[in-house]
């Protein structure tokens, strides 16, 4: 499973923490958004990742953050990958989360709030039912319809896991 090699994966680099040579992002900020520039090495690789957030673009027919990213080596400087990355960077978030929720909810907790229901929310809530055994969600934005296409587009999938999933009407409501 793609979620469970990326949480590992994700965990095990957290472990080596100090290898890392880590810079701070770079961020150009504008009325419209923040376009960042996100490097890092250790003693073989250097990557970078470019990533954006431009809350009106679906507006204009594209989506809110798009990334893409290169991957070389750090003896020749030989760039070996060069990808796209705005599926990779969803999935990669929904694993981080899903690695802090393991370390720091319950053992035995198995219902989840939703707040904020963008398109985030749905890697959100697969990585949670797959990986923790998340059996109840309940979900609340300020935008209704973000709910109800959360709850569409994860139909398929509710029943895989043994999951329910609800429009709760309010943040306080989505975690009692």
């Amino acid at each position: 499973q793609v979620l469970q090699v990326m949480q590992q994966t994700i965990e095990a680099d957290y472990r080596r923490w100090q290898d890392f040579d880590k810079s701070a992002r770079t961020a150009a900020h504008s009325a419209q958004g923040v376009i960042e520039l996100m490097p890092v090495a250790d003693a073989h690789d250097y990557a970078f990742k470019y990533v954006n957030g431009h809350p009106g673009n679906p507006s204009l027919g594209l989506p809110t953050v798009m990334a893409f990213g290169a991957l070389a080596d750090v003896a020749t400087g030989m760039p070996r990958f060069v990808g796209e990355l705005t599926l990779t960077t969803a999935l990669r978030t929904a694993a981080t989360s899903a690695m802090a929720a393991r370390h720091l909810a319950r053992a035995d907790c198995r219902s989840m709030a939703l707040i904020g229901n963008g398109s985030q929310s749905e890697f959100q809530a697969l990585a949670f039912m797959s990986l923790l055994g998340i059996k109840e969600l309940r979900c609340f934005d300020t935008d209704p319809a973000a709910s109800q296409k959360l709850l569409r587009n994860l139909q398929p999938f509710l029943a895989q896991f043994g999951a329910t999933a609800r429009i709760a009407n309010s943040a306080q409501q989505a975690v009692q």
